[in-house]
């Protein structure tokens, strides 16, 4: 008998669209607006699938890339056609962004690209759900030799003890110290707790000549400074 015929192959009618946005991003990459910016994202983690209406859909609900990028993984989930594995994906991109930043900043004099400081800070905690405590600790050169979370807390509290940061500090060998921490609620404005905390640490330094360079509170709103403020 016969072989049966083979019925052509018929490329997706996504397939042509694909090879468009790539060749468009690569002549322009700064003319996608924020959608079609997720659909070349997305088509590493969803290969045989239209993945303009899911794009969209993102958008739709988180606003723009930004939101998208810092979307849990149970909202990101919420969208109809991402799965756990691309939500992953999705996470990943922005922690591939943030160690962007951080390497930006790290081992380099920091009063020297101080925007370049902010603008990784705004990055990592602005829009967190809970307050994080962080710690910047600086050699003689003022440079970054170590950034971290030194305590997580609820919505508007975070607990951050003097005693542990400077058993830290010293620990590292630094020298000065960068303190930021973020307000959920999108107001940058110090506390009165931010000011009694900062001027704690601030006197838990002194023994050891540990400069405190400044203190930033983040939020999604901008962010305000201590030390322009006048408040170190």
């Amino acid at each position: 008998m016969p072989e049966p015929l083979k019925k052509p192959y018929i490329k997706p009618h996504h397939s042509g669209h694909r090879d468009r946005l790539r060749e468009r991003f690569l002549n322009a990459p700064d003319s996608l607006p924020d959608y079609e910016l997720l659909e070349l994202l997305l088509f590493m983690a969803i290969p045989r699938k239209d993945v303009k209406p899911i794009a969209k859909a993102l958008i739709e609900k988180f606003n723009n890339i930004n939101g998208v990028l810092n979307a849990s993984l149970n909202d990101l989930q919420s969208i109809h056609g991402i799965s756990h594995n691309t939500a992953i994906a999705i996470r990943a991109i922005r922690a591939a962004g943030l160690r962007l930043l951080q390497q930006n900043v790290m081992d380099r004099p920091v009063l020297n690209s101080w925007q370049r400081l902010i603008e990784y800070v705004e990055a990592a905690m602005a829009n967190e759900t809970n307050e994080h405590f962080r710690v910047l600790f600086l050699n003689k050169k003022n440079e970054i030799i170590k950034d971290e979370v030194q305590q997580t807390g609820t919505v508007d509290h975070t607990p951050a003890y003097p005693r542990e940061v400077m058993k830290r500090a010293l620990e590292l060998g630094a020298t000065a110290l960068i303190l930021a921490h973020n307000h959920p609620s999108g107001d940058p404005t110090p506390s009165p707790a931010d000011v009694s905390l900062t001027k704690q640490i601030i006197k838990a330094a002194a023994p050891f000549d540990i400069v405190i360079h400044d203190h930033l509170v983040i939020s999604r709103n901008g962010t305000q400074s201590f030390k322009s403020l006048g408040l170190i």
